[in-house]
């Protein structure tokens, strides 16, 4: 076990800083996960199971749609009233014996925990699986000042030793397979391990239960809170999460302000909706509920409870028309199961800890830059299966282009996109001017293309050639072969025997008047 300060703050490699959003950074990571193989088909065969998985535990439950149309309810009315419920969740945590500390952003956030690590001496933190943790860039942090983090979910440990970030929010190593991560285990343990998940599995419980016993702090995230008693829940297919939160004497939970519901009446809808949009499954194997910490007749639990509740760019989104169903979401990762852009490239794809559509939408908000996170809303292809599989209903695709319409009103694009789109804003207004055009095009395309199909072109054409099929313009526009066939119509109208009559006076035969 490697004490503070003596180097190293936790296993596995340090992580590389996140490359930028736009421009290359997203190409780069986009064509390099497109050209990794086995990337490709482990994203898609997983993928593919989950989304199997979702569409038979739906309909074992019945009424699905009803039970959305539920949970859109409860989301939308628990968003609305967001100031009354954390004010209540407040209140009745403290009463529990627990302490609520507000943040306004990251910087704030980290602040605070550290601030209680420091008060308690820690040297070594268990974290069960959190997604915010990870927004806030808290591993990184601790690691600054001396304090080991461990991730004790068996995804996020075998990351952390691969010194990556999760590519999917609930499945984080989904592009790694056995080979991988034996070699990284065996790397760990100085001795070779079989490829085998019992052994795998054998190793990595035996090496993550010493950190459970000698974690100063616990660290979880928050799968719902519940506001009429202050109770926390945590749902996990794995054990960590009750080890996390009832052996170390303090549990730090960090959850984004949002993640309330008001009743346990709710809380009972939501979990249906959860299990079963992420896994397939009807609950989870672990669903824990906590209360504040441990009391005078509890057998176990932590001594201190702490509740980090993190805004960082959440509340701007209140009250806007276009995204404040975007908090609505309840991280089950559906719509990145069902996403045609995602199934192909991945998570790390999108540079971001939010991934899929979600994270397209999500990570330009909370980080409040068009200019950079902005351009995750191209990485999108807008056919609203997003939407068809949230459980919650949030219209993703439609807030991808009003995202699209914020960039291009900033006038982040760049200048020859912005006058590509005024010159065809210009020639689409003017009939005359849109006949000319068209006429034109026939004839301008024909030494970019062969064979019905254009295969190179200047600027933004030849991106878009890149990766689809770009038809040809023929010859004639619908609208002049669509007159020509009028044409043709009144003239058959007009001489209805012309042709019958041409025929008898070949043959011989005089017309009967």
């Amino acid at each position: 076990m490697q004490a503070a300060g003596s180097g190293e703050a936790g296993p596995g490699k340090p992580r590389q800083p996140e490359e930028q959003l736009i421009g290359s950074g997203l190409d780069k990571r986009t064509k390099a996960a497109l050209g990794d193989p086995f990337l490709r088909q482990a994203v898609a065969y997983t993928t593919d199971k989950l989304r199997a998985g979702r569409y038979a535990a739906a309909e074992q439950l019945g009424d699905w749609e009803e039970w959305r149309e539920r949970g859109r309810a409860i989301r939308e009315h628990t968003i609305q009233h967001l100031d009354y419920y954390l004010q209540q969740f407040s209140d009745n945590v403290a009463e529990a014996g627990g302490h609520v500390h507000f943040c306004q952003n990251a910087e704030a956030a980290v602040k605070v925990f550290l601030e209680i690590a420091k008060a308690h001496r820690a040297t070594l933190v268990a974290k069960g699986k959190s997604m915010v943790s990870e927004e806030i860039h808290l591993n990184e942090r601790l690691q600054q000042e001396g304090i080991a983090a461990i991730e004790t979910d068996l995804g996020e440990y075998i990351l952390q030793l691969a010194g990556e970030t999760p590519s999917h929010l609930i499945i984080p190593a989904i592009h790694k397979n056995k080979q991988q991560i034996a070699e990284l285990f065996s790397n760990d343990a100085g001795q070779p391990l079989a490829p085998e998940t019992k052994t795998l599995a054998a190793y990595a419980r035996q090496k993550l239960r010493q950190y459970f016993l000698e974690a100063d702090i616990g660290l979880t995230g928050c799968n719902f809170a519940v506001a009429e008693s202050g109770s926390i829940t945590l749902v996990s297919n794995e054990g960590n999460g009750r080890m996390v939160s009832t052996l170390p004497k303090v549990h730090v939970v960090v959850m984004g302000m949002e993640r309330l519901v008001p009743t346990f009446d709710d809380l009972e809808v939501m979990l249906n909706l959860l299990a079963r949009s992420a896994t397939g499954q009807k609950l989870t194997v672990y669903t824990s509920m906590l209360t504040g910490p441990r009391g005078a007749m509890d057998q176990d639990g932590p001594e201190e409870l702490h509740v980090i509740v993190l805004d960082n760019g959440r509340s701007a989104q209140l009250g806007d028309p276009q995204f404040q169903e975007v908090l609505h979401c309840i991280r089950c990762a559906a719509c990145l199961n069902v996403c045609p852009v995602y199934r192909h490239i991945g998570g790390h794809a999108y540079g971001s800890v939010y991934s899929g559509p979600i994270g397209a939408v999500l990570t330009p908000l909370i980080q409040q830059d068009m200019k950079e996170a902005g351009q995750l809303a191209y990485a999108s292809s807008l056919c609203g299966a997003c939407y068809e599989a949230c459980p919650v209903k949030i219209p993703l695709h439609d807030m991808l282009v009003h995202l699209r319409h914020r960039k291009v009103k900033l006038k982040l694009t760049s200048l020859a996109e912005r006058m590509a789109f005024k010159t065809y804003q210009t020639t689409f207004g003017q009939v005359r001017l849109y006949k000319m055009a068209t006429k034109a095009a026939y004839y301008l395309q024909q030494p970019f293309g062969s064979q019905g199909v254009i295969r190179r072109g200047p600027g933004p054409i030849a991106a878009w050639t890149q990766s689809r099929y770009f038809p040809m313009k023929p010859k004639l526009a619908f609208r002049e072969r669509w007159q020509a066939l009028q044409q043709e119509l009144k003239e058959s109208q007009r001489h209805p025997l012309s042709d019958k009559s041409a025929d008898n006076n070949k043959s011989g035969k005089k017309e009967v008047k």
